[in-house]
């Protein structure tokens, strides 16, 4: 076994790979960018060095440095984690060039798998069905327009080099493939350094289904039963679940023998996944090979009892595996959500920003948190917007869903946009209940996973201003305590007024709408006038922080997060902003000006898709902006014309920053 690893990556993964490494007794290295000098993974290391600025492409992604590093450390080996320089096999070939051990599978094994067009090849070969599509190496524009129109749409455009969702779109027909693939290609460029695409046709209601291979260069391999992954929104997994539902001992089998197939096809060594798309008919297909450890690996380790980890150190040193596929058995079920730092209400978009207040469930034999940022850290725009993966363990999966609707609703971020409500409504909703699961569940059930948002309710309100009457009178009772006259009326707590009834006029701003809460002064709390009546309350906080609320009678726990004069009213796994009002105070002027459009988060320009004076129609793209790696489209509001850029491609913005001056038709002067 090792005495010293490398982990050439940041955040979960990285925690992740140290916490296993630490237990087994492996002194750990780590490396950091300049965002991330002072992230978890930096400080859970036994050593870290610095490699670079903030843009992975100048320091994650440079080989050279991590290698120097891994020498200068005395690491033997180096665990990519996933995402980086994980599936790089000139990476890999380095370390093995340098003495230094890959914890991964052999440099053949990556390159077979690293292009999806020749992995579809090998495959074929290999007896592992195919989706019918266009797999080659011909990659002219006019002859991918042929290749698309002979497969037949819907269609699927995939970059050959990555995964994740990136470089990957869905053609609904002919006219709007060529816009299709100029994005993918440039999405797949920006990603993975390689613009090279498939095409395959677009299965309509598939489930995603991986099964996790394993092999040792002793010739043994194996897989570590399936997982479900087809809960996704931008073809990017959210929901992954072990085992699947509804999978037959029959389908498992055929499965699995299929996954292990293509790794002894490759000379496959370590830790992989085969990834398949079901067909309704039970069919499935080949889909791709990836040549890591998954980010939804735990859900495979909490019902199969390992630590697949461990296993991959194991194997790496030149261990056999430590058991065979007979010893293997399922325990359970088990549920991963992922928390991402983005606003599912605004069509995902990722949010930055500090973490001014983060609050997970406490871990147990039910329950893990992977994450790599803590309560104070910054997600910033250059990686993933990944908080953390919240899994789920129990003896079925109907008490799995239980158990993940209560972890939800406990998991506390604020300071950024999170996914935490979306990911309470799929597990709630009745059709994953029963299992009815597919890649377009998200979409089919838009309605009721994004419902309109509501007004502050009742309760809401009472809670944000108990908590406010509650801190000051705090301070006023301060106050009162450090003057030279302690007894004085006007330093009472009690809201005393002369010759006027005891009680505060509080004002909320609650979606642009200001609402106003009284609140009197009982002897026993407080009575609140609130839009649907009145309320009488009372409550403290704890030593955490929290609210105990005693609203007429009913007993809450909740928290309250105060920023300045913002407020975010923690409730039922609920965040619901309010912002503290002063109507003395002058109104600030409209930040959307007329006229213009600005950036809804920061980011890079990429494209500009008209020119300065261009007469377009509503929904006409005018500009594509690339964020945390995805592409975000701003479109006409209107018909008009774009009067001027501010910014050229390859410019990054601040979010707000004005993009471009437009003018609405009906703004346009008669000549």
């Amino acid at each position: 076994m090792f005495d010293t690893i490398l982990i050439a990556n940041r955040g979960e993964i990285a925690c992740r790979v140290i916490r296993t490494a630490q237990r087994l007794g492996i002194r750990t290295v780590a490396v950091y960018s300049d965002a991330d000098a002072n992230s978890l993974h930096v400080a859970l290391a036994d050593e870290a060095y610095h490699i670079g600025p903030a843009p992975a492409r100048e320091s994650y992604l440079i080989a050279e440095r991590i290698l120097k590093v891994a020498k200068r450390s005395g690491a033997q080996a180096v665990h990519p984690g996933y995402g980086f320089l994980s599936e790089n096999a000139a990476f890999a070939e380095a370390c093995s060039g340098a003495g230094i051990v890959f914890i991964g599978p052999p440099v053949g094994a990556i390159r077979a798998m690293g292009s999806k067009s020749a992995a579809k090849e090998i495959m074929g070969a290999a007896g592992v069905p195919l989706v019918p599509g266009y797999h080659g190496n011909e990659q002219g524009a006019d002859f991918l327009q042929t290749e698309a129109d002979r497969i037949g749409y819907p269609l699927l455009i995939k970059a050959s080099a990555g995964g994740g969702g990136k470089g990957m779109r869905v053609v609904a027909r002919s006219t709007d493939f060529a816009d299709a693939l100029a994005g993918a290609r440039r999405e797949a460029m920006s990603s993975f350094g390689d613009d090279h695409v498939l095409l395959e046709r677009y299965l309509t209601r598939p489930r995603h289904i991986e099964i996790q291979v394993f092999a040792d260069s002793h010739g043994n391999a194996l897989h570590i039963f399936e997982r479900d992954c087809s809960i996704q929104r931008r073809h990017q997994k959210v929901i992954e679940e072990a085992p699947a539902f509804g999978m037959t001992p029959a389908l498992r089998l055929s499965m699995g023998k299929a996954a292990v197939a293509a790794a002894k096809a490759i000379g496959y060594v370590g830790a992989g996944t085969v990834e398949f798309l079901l067909d309704e008919d039970g069919a499935f297909y080949f889909m791709e090979m990836n040549t890591r450890l998954q980010v939804e690996h735990p859900v495979t380790e909490m019902i199969s009892g390992l630590d697949l980890v461990e296993w991959q150190l194991r194997v790496a040193a030149g261990e056999e595996m430590p058991c065979s596929q007979g010893q293997l058995a399922i325990s359970g079920h088990a549920i991963e959500a992922r928390i991402y730092a983005e606003d599912p209400g605004r069509d995902f978009l990722p949010s930055i920003g500090r973490l001014r207040h983060m609050r997970t469930p406490n871990g147990s034999a039910h329950v893990r948190i992977d994450s790599g940022v803590r309560q104070g850290d910054e997600v910033s725009i250059h990686y993933d917007p990944m908080i953390a993966k919240l899994i789920v363990w129990d003896v079925d999966r109907n008490a799995a869903i239980r158990r993940m609707k209560t972890a939800l609703a406990h998991f506390e971020v604020v300071g950024v946009a999170t996914n935490t409500w979306f990911l309470g409504n799929v597990v709630a909703h009745p059709a994953f209940s029963t299992g009815e699961v597919d890649t377009g569940f998200i979409e089919r059930h838009r309605d009721a996973l994004f419902p309109e948002s509501a007004p502050a309710s009742d309760r809401t309100l009472a809670l944000a201003a108990l908590d406010l009457m509650l801190i000051r009178s705090a301070e006023a009772g301060s106050r009162a305590q450090n003057s030279h006259d302690p007894h004085s009326p006007w330093h009472q707590t009690d809201g005393w007024r002369l010759n006027s009834d005891n009680y505060h006029n509080l004002y909320f701003i609650d979606a642009e709408q200001v609402v106003r809460v009284v609140a009197h002064y009982r002897s026993s709390g407080f009575l609140l006038d609130l839009p649907g009546g009145s309320l009488l309350v009372r409550g403290e906080h704890d030593n955490s922080g929290n609210l105990l609320a005693d609203l007429a009678g009913t007993r809450i726990k909740a928290t309250i997060i105060r920023s300045g004069s913002a407020l975010a009213v923690l409730d039922q796994g609920r965040i619901h902003q309010l912002t503290i009002h002063d109507p003395h105070a002058v109104g600030d002027q409209d930040e959307a000006a007329a006229g213009r459009l600005t950036a809804p988060m920061p980011g890079k320009i990429v494209a500009l898709m008209v020119a300065s004076g261009d007469t377009v129609e509503r929904g006409t793209p005018l500009l594509i902006m690339e964020a945390m790696k995805m592409e975000h489209t701003i479109c006409a509001p209107s018909t008009g014309s774009v009067t001027v850029f501010h910014y050229p491609v390859g410019a990054v913005v601040n979010e707000g920053a004005e993009l471009l001056d437009f003018t609405a038709d009906a703004e346009i002067p008669l000549s």
